[in-house]
Parts: structure tokens; sequence; C-alpha cells
């Protein structure tokens, strides 16, 4: 609870009551507190490191795009604009369209706005009301057993009302200070989630066109693949026609150029779902695709990845931040429950005139005025407030596992994207050399079947393995940029670093500190 010294106020017993009234408000306002919980941060334990088991300072290497080794450069910040790391103008260009035209982005802009003007309008409380009327009437007196209301004597007459009058609840408990800072702290939940938009947005674009990338060089590799065992169809057909080989075995290797065949409309199918999601990501429908298309040999893969400290996180992360203003705003409502529970002081003033004339309403004698105060308490309210209370002492311990529970959530994500980055650099490189092998086993078995040393079913084997050997190659290049954007936004996306802190959607720059 914050509390204030209380001014002595001395006031000459001759001074009006409206001075009188004001010397007291202010009286009770200085000396007013914000009852419940003051917030503060919790603290978290983050450790030195991210894993149980240290992990290697740079990652296993393949002689293929996005098979370069990596380093993982502890404790350096991350970039706001962490994607041009892999080196694509495209790609650059689609993330800041997507920024631009999403739609997810704008919804979030907008609830921030809306938030700043719920906040502001809380805030309004904080002054008095202030109010102006003016009330015309024509009116008939009756005239005969009452006296006339008119001094003249008059039983129709015009009558005109003008009067302001000022009310004002004094916060002396905090009550609308705690409102204040619930909102407040519910604004920056928003701002924080329109950072997590972006932050969600760019990792998407990225993976989109890792995807693209990924199911493209497997089209490519299976139609390759497709004109491979198609050579070896004809001329194994003409091995037939000479009655070198049985029919069966040219047969054996059409079923498998059909068989081959079956797997490109499925990642043709694929593919266009990928480029419809690429259009969603930026805001258009299917039929405004972007011109840009992705390849491996279009990305770079970063070769330094910047990985922030343990204790950096909390502070980095959107998701967590958020968690702790919602467990901030829980927090200043508990204070809100208990106002709600304690004497209501408010203080109201009119003065106006009234007049069957509108040029002498404030002549002598039309004049009026009145002051006043009021003091009110809820004394029984069927346990209302009191579980209203209790309802937000709740909240509050809701707020905070919550809280704890997004930060294991987070190191849990940080850890499993490093685990992903070192070990499916090993996974890709034992798959290059599967690739490699599979490869060499392809020529031999072709050339020693030229010279019948070995059957085609040897063959068929052969091909089969080498197709599947690219694919998975295929995936695991993927894997290595899609693990690496996911790391990029584990570690908190860099949002704090971006220098458009000032736009329209009235971001303020965070502090990693």
């Amino acid at each position: 609870m914050r509390q204030a010294l209380s001014p002595v106020i001395r006031m000459p017993s001759h001074r009006a009551p409206r001075t009188a009234l004001l010397a007291l408000a202010l009286s009770l306002f200085s000396s007013g507190c914000a009852v419940g919980p003051d917030f503060h941060r919790p603290k978290t334990d983050a450790g030195e490191q991210f894993t149980a088991q240290p992990l290697p300072d740079s990652t296993s290497a393949a002689d293929v795009p996005g098979g370069a080794a990596q380093k993982l450069a502890h404790g350096r910040d991350i970039p706001a604009q962490w994607w041009e790391a892999f080196h694509s103008p495209a790609l650059n260009a689609l993330v800041q369209e997507a920024f631009t035209a999403n739609p997810d982005v704008q919804s979030a802009q907008a609830a921030l706005r809306q938030a700043a003007n719920l906040t502001a309008a809380q805030r309004g409380f904080y002054f008095p009301t202030v109010q102006a009327s003016f009330a015309p009437s024509r009116q008939k007196n009756p005239t005969g057993t009452l006296a006339p209301t008119l001094s003249s004597g008059q039983p129709i007459y015009n009558l005109f009302t003008t009067q302001l009058s000022v009310g004002y609840t004094l916060d002396v408990f905090g009550g609308n200070r705690r409102q204040v800072e619930s909102l407040e702290a519910q604004e920056d939940a928003q701002r924080l989630q329109l950072e997590a938009t972006y932050v969600t947005l760019s990792t998407n674009v990225v993976l989109a066109a890792v995807q693209e990338a990924s199911l493209r060089a497997q089209i490519a590799a299976t139609e390759r693949m497709i004109a491979i065992e198609n050579e070896q169809l004809q001329i194994m057909q003409r091995e037939v026609d000479l009655g070198a080989i049985a029919v069966s075995d040219a047969t054996a290797q059409e079923v498998l150029v059909a068989q081959t065949a079956a797997l490109l409309p499925p990642l043709r199918k694929q593919l266009a779902v990928q480029r419809d999601a690429l259009c969603a990501l930026l805001g258009k429908l299917p039929s405004q695709e972007p011109a840009a298309t992705f390849e491996f040999t279009g990305l770079e893969l970063p070769l330094e990845i910047p990985v922030s400290l343990p204790s950096k996180i909390v502070e980095q992360r959107p998701d967590v931040r958020m968690a702790e203003d919602e467990m901030h705003a829980a927090s200043a409502n508990v204070g809100v429950a208990i106002a709600d529970m304690l004497p209501q002081l408010s203080i109201q003033a009119t003065a106006g005139g009234t007049s069957t004339s509108i040029a002498h309403m404030f002549a002598t004698g039309n004049k009026f005025w009145t002051a006043g105060a009021s003091l009110s308490q809820t004394l029984f309210a069927g346990g209302t407030l009191y579980h209203h209370e209790q309802a937000a002492v709740d909240a509050l311990d809701e707020a905070g596992a919550q809280y704890r529970s997004a930060v294991i959530a987070a190191f849990q994500n940080v850890a499993d994207s490093l685990h992903a980055v070192v070990f499916d650099a090993e996974a890709l490189k034992a798959n290059r050399d599967a690739e490699l092998a599979a490869q060499r086993s392809l020529e031999y078995q072709r050339k020693a079947q030229e010279l019948g040393s070995v059957s085609y079913l040897a063959l068929l084997n052969a091909e089969q393995a080498y197709l599947q050997a690219v694919v998975n190659r295929v995936q695991a290049q993927a894997n290595r940029y899609a693990d690496t954007a996911a790391l990029f936004q584990a570690l908190g996306g860099g949002w704090w670093n971006r220098n458009d802190t000032s736009g329209k959607d009235g971001v303020k720059k965070a502090s990693s500190e």
C-alpha cells in the first residue's frame, strides 16, 4: 500500500461551505492509498545454459546447399530483421509485404489502439465531471385553489433554466488508480501481442519459403529419377526384342517407372497448397500469388546464430512478457475489488439560473447554487463484494501459474530448437552420405547388369534406394533451414531491436535490459 503524508489544513470559520468541501477533498485525496498488492516482477532462476548437457559450439557440415557448419554465438543479441541472414532479397521483400498486408497484423494493431483508448478513458475518472444543461418549458398554473407560482399571477408562462453541475468521486483508496494500472498492463500485453504477431508472421513466411524449396527439390529429384528409370526401361525393351532378357524383367521396370511417376502428383499438390498458404500470409488470395519462387540454391544458411543468454529470455519472449503483464493486471484487479468494499466519497456542486425570460436568467434573485458531499458504504450485499475480492485473488493465482508455465515453455522451446540445430545437422550429413552411397550403388548395379553379373531385381532395388536417399537428403536440408528460423523465433525474434517504433501501430520500443 502506498501511503502519503496528509497535510494539515486549517480554515477560518467564515469561509464559504464550498471552500470547506474543497479543503476536505484535498485532505482526503492526499492521504489516500492504493489498496491491494503492489506488483513486482517474478524472479526466475534461468541458470547458465538452456540444456542439461553442453552443446557443441558448431554443428556438423555436409557438401550440399544448407549443409554448412553453423556456429552458435552464445551471448550475442538477436537482430530485428533476422530473416535477412538467409541472404534472399525475394524473401526479405515478402516478409515486409506480409508486415504491411497481413490481416492478423492489422487486427493486432487495432486491438492495441483499442486498449490504449480504454486506458485513456479510465484515466478520465481522475478529473471532475462537468455537465451543462438548458431546460426550456411552457407551463400553466392552477389558479383556482392554489397560489400562483409567479408573482405576476399569470397562469401561462415560459420557464427557462440553465445550470452547470460539477461532480467528483475522490479516489481515496486508489480504486481508480488500480483500475488504470490494470488497463495499462493489459495495454502493454496487447503491445506485446502485436510484436508476437510480427515475430510469428516473419517465421511463417520463412518456413513457407523453406518448405517450397524442399518440395521443388523433391519434385526435381523425382523427375530425374523418372528419367533414369525410363532410360533403363528403353534399354530393357530393346533387350526383350533381342531375346536377351525375359519380358517379366522389363515389366517390372515398367511398374517401377509408374510407381515413381505416381509420386509426382502428391508433391505438386503440396507445392500448390504451400503457395496458397504463402499468399494467405501476404494477405492475398490464391489467385494473386507472388512472382518470387524459392529453391535451396537461393537461400543461404546463416553461418552464425546468435544465442541469447538464458537470463534474457524472460525479457525477450513476447509470450512470457505478455503473461507477466496479465499477472500485473490481475494483481491490480485485486486492489480494485478491495476498494469496492470501502467507503466511497463524492462531492457535487451546481450553479445556474431560472427565469421566464432568457435575458433575465442570471439576474439578481434568479440565480441558485448548491454544494454538497456524499459518503456511502455498502453494509450488506449477500457476500457479493467479498466473493469478488476472492475471485480476483484466485485470478492472480491463476495468472501466476500461467506465467510460470509460459517461462517453462519458453526455455523448453529454446532447448528443443538448439537440439534440433545440432542433431539435424548431423542428420543431414548422414543422409548426404547415404545418398552418395546409394548413387555409387546404383551406378555399380547398372554397369554390373550390363555385364550380366547381377539380376534386374538388384538394379530395381538400387534405383528405389537412391530415390529414397535423395528425398531423405532434401527433407534433411529443409530441416536445417527450418531449425534456424525456429531458433530465432524461440529466442524472441529480435523485436526489441526494431527501429520503426513510432509507426501507425503505435508500438513502443521495449528494452531487453
